[in-house]
């Protein structure tokens, strides 16, 4: 499955790489329209930068909140395609991933943001790359991909410092960055992933790097990045998300309800039991380590005990994505919008 197909039955919002236009081209030059409730409309993820929260999500959407998400302003966005997830490595730079291929970066602590890739530069730099080495499958590959056009959805990033980071999507599409986007390399070579999985998630803990994706894929890296392992996990399934909660631990969890934990990095597993099978499609890690995770239901829940805990007696929305912050705050995403959610430890 294709992550546009995929997210059909675990994020609405993504159905369609073209958000409805005729064109993909043309939304990621159109610059985000102007909503008169921003902060209702479909958010796909958050994060912190200083004291400010920064959501993004459908038809390129970026919203910008200074007191603790009580209340947002919409950012200027160079383009109309979904934004699908954010961070910061300080309170200044950023980056924000999403549809068409789309990355943009911010310096300025989301006040502004400038497009830096999108999928019509990336399906020429993965063929550019790829005759450099002389890489006759990946040629092919690249080939195809131009054929395709410029809609391969990017899902995640993973944010190292300034500037640098590393970006991950459909058909196992991933990409690193020194220097704020301004060039990039393919690193899919480094994915034991012959079949061109998506990954949905990465997530970094010291130098560990964990990928995880469709038909239950689950990549580890112990040196930053330069080199992977595939894992044995007993789930086939796909995995829209993940967590490294401590040094060993990896927590794995998506479609129907599945999650998956390792306490030794991912050399046994054991299943955490959730009062729904319904698909997980985010996760935090509270600001005191808790494991939280979000489904489809509209549920937030608390790993407490080796069981799953919903946090309020009701459901919410369908969710589409969490954000937990340093201080304490937690934001639920849905596709009405965002919802702070009462958390204690």
């Amino acid at each position: 499955m294709i992550r546009r197909r995929i997210l059909g039955a675990v994020l609405a919002t993504l159905a369609s790489a073209a958000l409805g236009e005729p064109a993909v081209g043309h939304a990621l030059d159109r610059p985000a329209m102007t909503v008169k409730t921003p902060e209702r409309a479909v958010l796909m993820g958050a994060a912190q930068a200083g004291g400010a929260w920064i959501a993004v999500g459908e038809r390129g959407i970026v919203l910008r909140s200074q007191d603790g998400g009580a209340h947002w302003q919409q950012i200027a966005s160079p383009v109309s395609v979904t934004l699908t997830a954010v961070r910061f490595a300080d309170d200044r730079h950023g980056f924000a991933v999403g549809h068409g291929g789309t990355v943009l970066v911010t310096e300025d602590g989301g006040r502004s943001w400038v497009r830096r890739l999108d999928g019509r530069l990336l399906v020429n730099l993965l063929l550019a790359q790829a005759q450099a080495r002389q890489d006759a499958a990946s040629i092919k590959a690249a080939q195809q991909f131009q054929a395709d056009g410029a809609d391969k959805p990017l899902l995640d990033v993973l944010v190292f410092g300034p500037g640098r980071a590393l970006v991950v999507g459909a058909y196992g599409l991933a990409l690193a960055t020194d220097d704020n986007g301004q060039s990039w390399t393919s690193r899919s070579d480094r994915l034991d992933n012959p079949k061109g999985l998506h990954l949905y998630a990465a997530r970094q803990r010291g130098k560990r790097i964990v990928l995880a994706g469709e038909q239950g894929l689950a990549l580890a890296s112990d040196d930053g990045g330069q080199t992977f392992r595939r894992l044995a996990v007993p789930y086939q399934g796909s995995f829209f998300t993940l967590e490294l909660p401590s040094e060993h631990e990896i927590v794995l969890a998506g479609l129907r309800g599945q999650v998956w934990q390792s306490p030794d990095g991912g050399q046994t597993w054991q299943a955490l039991a959730l009062p729904m099978p319904v698909s997980v499609v985010a996760s935090q890690l509270a600001a005191d380590g808790t494991l939280l995770l979000a489904n489809q239901a509209g549920f937030v829940l608390a790993r407490r005990g080796g069981v799953a805990v919903p946090l309020q007696p009701n459901p919410l929305p369908p969710l589409t994505g969490l954000a937990a912050g340093a201080d304490g705050r937690l934001l639920a995403l849905s596709i009405q919008g965002v919802m702070p959610i009462s958390f204690k430890p």
